[in-house]
Parts: C-alpha cells; structure tokens; sequence
C-alpha cells in the first residue's frame, strides 16, 4: 500500500486535491485506494451547511486518482486530464467520518488516452460508480 508521499512522487494532486491516502496497484490494470473523510474539508463546507455530504464529482475525481497510481511508469512529467465521464451513478450518500474504499480498472489504453472503470465503496456499500477517460499530457 502506497502511503500520500509516495503517491505524491505518481500524480502531480496536491493538497486540498489530493484524495487518496493510500493506494495501490494490484496488477497493471486494477488499483485500490483508500480516503477517510475528516468533516474539515473544503468541499463539505458548502455542501451543504449543517448536512454535509461528498460532492458526486469528488468521488469521481477519488476514483480517477486512484486509477492514476497505475501509470506510475508513464506518468512521469504528465499530468492526468478528465476528457470524459460516462455512465457515472451515485447510490449512497458519503458523509464525515466515512472512509472512502475505491476500485478502478483501466479497461482500454490509446496512445495518450486512458479509459477507465471505477466504483466507491463505504463499509462495503456501493456510493458511487462510473466509466471515465483521461488523457496525460506532458
């Protein structure tokens, strides 16, 4: 399991957008990562005042970069562009004190252009799923 300093030498995320803790890479297709939700961050604060709760892209953007630790090797001087996002549903509401479980899987690669997979979990619940594309650009 990579720790935030290691993943931070794969992806160019930096904080308040880097939202992974911890990943790693199961085989050169499929990666795991890992969030923990503290309630402080940025985005819970207006959304929504009094009830918070995980925008749906943020969860899309913690599958993305989860996905991205598998290019370790080709990632180097890149940074990882979203050119699409398809098919994506959010089941279950990701709140403070949850921690965020991700899978991905890079189904297809062409050249430059890399299309993914990935769902969410919080204790074993499906939050959120979805297909997406991202380009990495030097």
């Amino acid at each position: 399991m990579l720790n935030k300093e290691e993943i931070k030498k794969i992806i160019p995320h930096r904080e308040p957008m880097l939202l992974i803790e911890e990943a790693e890479a199961l085989d050169e297709k499929n990666a795991i990562g890992k969030y923990h939700v503290t309630g402080d961050e940025y985005f819970l604060q207006g959304h929504f005042p009094g009830n918070p709760v995980v925008p749906g892209v943020i969860l899309c953007e913690m599958m993305a970069q989860t996905c991205c630790v598998l290019l370790a090797d080709t990632a180097s001087g890149a940074t990882p562009y979203f050119t699409g996002l398809n098919n994506v549903k959010f089941k279950n509401k990701v709140l403070p004190g949850d921690v965020v479980q991700t899978e991905c899987t890079i189904t297809d690669v062409k050249k430059y252009f890399y299309f993914a997979k990935g769902k969410a979990f919080v204790n074993g619940q499906l939050a959120a799923s979805g297909e997406f594309s991202f380009a990495l650009v030097k």
